[in-house]
């Protein structure tokens, strides 16, 4: 189903807006996330709690309408990096200095300024098609752009250790969220579980199958293979999908909690998988 035939091409950036907000929403209060902040705890953060992160989400209300508007224009890569990091100072202004959602306003954003120049050409939309567009568009130049800032732990530790981050994921179409986070969190969808349920789901896939920047930021290698094995144990119990996986799930947020080891980078794809849904609902064939 293509954009005008469902919503107006002029509304159509503040409804991905919406959405995104929305799914933010959805990351914070999704339970159990091992390590990670929701409204139940702060998990292995003493810098932040579910307050830092409502605080965080209302500065970027607006933020992933101007990237949809941005992409419907098929803007560069170093345009949309500056809106990128407007947003980000306004988010950091909000929490005291607290990065809490700076990898979303990365990736949500990109995904964001995909929609809309989908849209804006009146292109068959769809979860797939959406990440593959970010590559598509902006790869190459997202690759070749000294964007990030030196010093960040993202920046760190992909020179430390060599794996791909954020960056990688979205030059190439964000392979992990199309071939293993989104399909988890739709078949969960589609199996007749809740938001909250589904989202566990796609979070332990992630946590098992990224190699996320955060843990390896917080423990070092070590930590990223505690991590994705008791992730991959966990799904090998069943996951959201049995009561015997959902006690392992919370078990595994305070063995996380207890070793202070955060998977920031599964949060964001969380909030990705939670706007594509919404937005493949919405908008897709």
């Amino acid at each position: 189903m293509t954009v005008n035939a469902t919503v107006e091409t002029s509304t159509f950036a503040q409804t991905v807006d919406d959405l995104a907000i929305k799914a933010l929403h959805a990351e914070l209060a999704c339970y159990p996330k091992p390590g990670l902040v929701s409204f139940r705890d702060c998990g292995s953060h003493a810098d932040m709690d579910a307050a830092t992160f409502l605080a965080s989400i209302d500065s970027l209300r607006g933020y992933f309408k101007d990237m949809a508007d941005a992409g419907r224009r098929a803007v560069d890569f170093k345009t949309l990096n500056r809106i990128g990091m407007a947003a980000e100072q306004k988010m950091l202004a909000a929490t005291q200095g607290v990065n809490t959602h700076r990898g979303a306003v990365f990736s949500l954003g990109l995904l964001a300024a995909a929609a809309g120049h989908g849209a804006a050409r009146d292109q068959r939309l769809s979860a797939n098609s959406v990440c593959l567009q970010v590559g598509n568009l902006w790869g190459a130049e997202m690759l070749a752009t000294s964007y990030q800032c030196r010093g960040t732990n993202g920046a760190l530790v992909r020179d430390r250790y060599g794996v791909a981050g954020a960056r990688e994921q979205a030059a190439d179409g964000f392979p992990a969220l199309r071939r293993h986070s989104f399909p988890a969190l739709r078949a969960a969808r589609e199996a007749g579980f809740d938001i909250n349920w589904a989202g566990v789901q796609s979070f332990l896939t992630s946590v098992a199958v990224l190699d996320d920047s955060n843990l390896l930021h917080r423990g070092g290698r070590d930590a990223l293979d505690f991590a994705q094995r008791g992730a991959k144990e966990t799904l090998l119990l069943g996951g959201a999908f049995t009561m015997e996986g959902r006690c392992a799930a919370r078990l595994l947020h305070s063995e996380f909690v207890a070793a202070w080891l955060s998977p920031g980078g599964s949060a964001d794809m969380l909030a990705l998988c939670y706007f594509l849904h919404d937005f493949e609902s919405m908008f897709g064939v």
